[in-house]
């Protein structure tokens, strides 16, 4: 039977920094990944913002892979724009299937046993390891493996409750009208609770919205209703057909409680580490699941602090931008937005968003 120091399940951001910090500190790490191309069915935009893009493995990424995008230009519903921008920050859209690729081999290469096309099924506590049928035992598992965890399921651990629906077309070949901004648009109508965007990445563009489910909302985002708006407004024909499609839940409530015990220990989408408001989660996933990764290497190797409390210390609270989210999910209406599209209460909270206010004026 193999013995493992560490099972992750899940080969995205966050479970990728977690088996990369624990493999480089010399960790037998071994993770699952239930799709047999990383590549495939994914649910995230791919948009990294510059502190990951700067102070993370990310900084490693092939240039062929990204696309710098250097301002917003926000949208009022009645599509009237501010172009919004902070000095030196930028994002970068992303080849997301071969930045996913990319993770795999990362992986591969720095010594962790990367297991594709299977799945987390079950495991049982035998005090000292945890048992993985048909994988062996490990010292600790974590659970990156997204909004409906079967991790969190199978050790009664804290469940992602709040969600927003998410929707996303690829557009291979295409450029926008206005390629080196990111275009987000505020619509109660497509977009109640949330907002849509559209913004050129390095093979073409990628367009979304998300909603929040609720009483008189739509059950599934109108993407097709969307582009017909905005589309002229971009630049995208209204009659282009989508090379890919993306979709999935998208955890907007923060961290889940309990994020961790014992052993076992939740990060990315399963944890909630998703921002609450602009439910960007790759910069945040990535640093918890490293500190995830670091914590157990460090109390295996040095007798550190139990791992599941450094877990549960490290996960963002997200104060601000919860009560954002708040005052978003009850006070949505589209003409404060069209009224005070220009107004300094409107851009201070836009630069919170998007830049962690740090936008000029």
């Amino acid at each position: 039977m193999q013995d493992w120091d560490l099972v992750v399940v899940g080969a995205s951001f966050a479970g990728a920094a977690c088996a990369l910090a624990a493999a480089h500190r010399g960790l037998r790490v071994c993770v699952l990944e239930r799709k047999r191309d990383p590549g495939e069915r994914l649910h995230t935009t791919g948009i990294i913002v510059k502190e990951a893009a700067e102070r993370t493995w990310l900084q490693r990424l092939p240039p062929g892979l990204t696309r710098r995008i250097g301002r917003v230009r926000l949208y009022s519903p009645r599509l009237r724009h501010l172009d919004l921008g902070a000095p030196d920050y930028y994002f970068l859209t992303t080849d997301t299937p071969g930045v996913m690729r990319w993770l795999a081999d990362e992986l591969v290469a720095h010594g962790v046993a990367l297991h594709l096309g299977t799945a987390f099924t079950d495991a049982r506590d035998e005090g000292e390891r945890l048992v993985l049928p048909g994988l062996g035992r490990t010292r600790f598992l974590v659970g990156a493996d997204g909004a409906r965890s079967r991790v969190a399921v199978r050790f009664g651990l804290g469940r992602v409750r709040e969600h927003l629906h998410g929707v996303e077309y690829e557009f291979a070949g295409r450029t926008l009208s206005d390629p080196d901004a990111l275009h987000c648009f505020i619509s109660k109508q497509y977009a109640p609770g949330y907002i849509g965007w559209v913004a050129q990445n390095p093979g073409g563009v990628q367009a979304g919205i998300a909603l929040r489910r609720g009483a008189g909302r739509a059950r599934r985002p109108d993407l097709d209703g969307f582009l017909r708006h905005v589309g002229p407004r971009v630049g995208l024909p209204a009659d282009v057909k989508p090379s890919a499609v993306r979709a999935g839940p998208i955890p907007c409530g923060g961290a889940v409680a309990p994020l961790a015990r014992g052993r076992v220990i939740l990060t990315g989408d399963a944890a909630g580490i998703v921002s609450p408001v602009t439910a960007g989660g790759i910069h945040s996933a990535w640093e918890h699941g490293w500190r995830v990764g670091e914590a157990i290497a460090g109390h295996l190797r040095d007798g550190g602090p139990p791992p599941a409390r450094v877990a549960t210390d490290a996960a963002p609270t997200f104060r601000r931008k919860r009560a954002l989210r708040w005052a978003f999910d009850r006070f949505q209406a589209d003409w404060p937005f069209d009224l005070l599209l220009y107004s300094l209460p409107l851009r201070w909270a836009a630069e919170l968003v998007y830049f962690h206010r740090r936008g000029t004026r």
